[in-house]
């Protein structure tokens, strides 16, 4: 039995908000640097991501106000969000590395459908979520902002740390309130360090391949 409060599951909705809002920024910041395609996967994943931690908080909410167990909503939480990082991962790393002028679909990269165990999951989130801190860490560093860089690097370990902990047994509540704490912080982190860039002008940047 899972020992969720009422008011674990509605902190548990703070981290989504966070990735949300600075998702947002992100999508806004860098439309005019990406062709159709690489935009349609990070705003993919982004999406993806959100919608894995919004499910989940409320599968916690709705399973510690009204014991209402859809278990669904915990089971595609990883394999969503893994996938999500990996889409915006792959989003990003094509604005830096290829050219996005010509707004076109024939930028748009083609992910191959597998079956994909719980191992490789993680090996996707890390490198997806790895793709993405790296990208922004650039982008950071293209704005003259090292600060930003050292945001994005402990955001990233909160995360790892997020992964290592989704291994341990969630039943307990403390175990609970430890994971959303390390959650809370990485994803803090995240939506600080995307405010910051845009703050520096991430929107007015050229980029130069």
């Amino acid at each position: 039995m899972n020992d969720f409060s009422v008011g674990m599951a509605l902190f548990d909705y703070l981290p989504v908000i966070f990735f949300g809002i600075g998702g947002v920024i992100l999508l806004r910041d860098l439309y005019n640097k990406m062709s159709k395609g690489a935009f349609a996967l990070f705003a993919a994943g982004v999406i993806d991501v959100f919608m894995a931690g919004f499910l989940k908080a409320t599968w916690k909410l709705l399973y510690a106000g009204a014991n209402i167990d859809i278990s669904a909503l915990n089971a595609m939480f990883f394999p969503v969000q893994s996938i999500g990082f990996l889409l915006a991962g792959i989003g990003i790393i094509a604005m830096l590395c290829h050219n996005q002028k010509e707004r076109g679909v024939k930028n748009c990269a083609v992910v191959p459908v597998v079956s994909i165990t719980f191992p490789c999951l993680v090996l996707v989130m890390v490198a997806g979520l790895g793709c993405l801190d790296a990208g922004l860490c650039i982008l950071a560093k293209k704005l003259k902002k090292p600060g930003v860089i050292a945001i994005f690097v402990i955001s990233f370990v909160c995360c790892l740390g997020m992964g290592y902990l989704s291994t341990k047994d969630f039943e307990e509540a403390a175990m609970n309130w430890i994971a959303e704490g390390v959650n809370f912080c990485g994803q803090g982190l995240f939506l600080l360090g995307t405010w910051m860039l845009h703050k520096a002008g991430l929107a007015e940047l050229e980029l130069e391949k």
